[in-house]
């Protein structure tokens, strides 16, 4: 069953999906239609699932289930991807490749695969000061407090 996303607890369990390319206005509330239709029905073992989501920058989705009240398990999940792939298909995009990085230049919030992050920190165009998008987060917590971050306090670090 579909929630209003603050009304979660922080131990709740989170999937992050960046997309290769901003989405339109447009696009973002079809896709939040979808959403909410999606969760709205989202079971596990015949189960109504607690969950909700959130859009952000008109690039990322991030899905959320409050574990304590049902656990989201293989075929749930597999559902919730499923979703995405259907997503995925429908506005072109690339939903599920983590091979990439996303990070802020300024207002402006990029997208790099990351071999050419890597590349950027090498040439001191990026910085461990950078604002990275720290999707490895897990609980809507950790991503309250450690998603946005500087790339010195993420896995990111590694390339400065």
């Amino acid at each position: 069953m579909y929630v209003p996303f603050d009304t979660l607890p922080e131990e709740s369990k989170i999937w992050i999906y960046q997309s290769n390319r901003k989405f339109s206005d447009e696009e973002i509330q079809d896709i939040e239609k979808d959403l909410t239709a999606f969760l709205e029905n989202w079971t596990s073992h015949g189960q109504h699932l607690e969950a909700s989501f959130v859009t952000k920058y008109n690039r990322f989705i991030i899905i959320a289930v409050n574990q304590e009240v049902q656990p989201a398990t293989g075929c749930s999940i597999d559902a919730s991807v499923q979703f995405i792939q259907n997503l995925e298909q429908k506005y072109g995009v690339d939903l599920l490749d983590k091979m990439n990085v996303t990070f802020k230049m300024g207002e402006h919030v990029a997208f790099k695969p990351l071999i050419e992050f890597k590349k950027l920190a090498k040439e001191k165009a990026v910085s461990a000061n950078t604002i990275v998008f720290n999707n490895l987060v897990n609980t809507v917590g950790e991503w309250q407090d450690f998603w946005e971050v500087p790339a010195s306090e993420s896995w990111h670090n590694r390339f400065f």
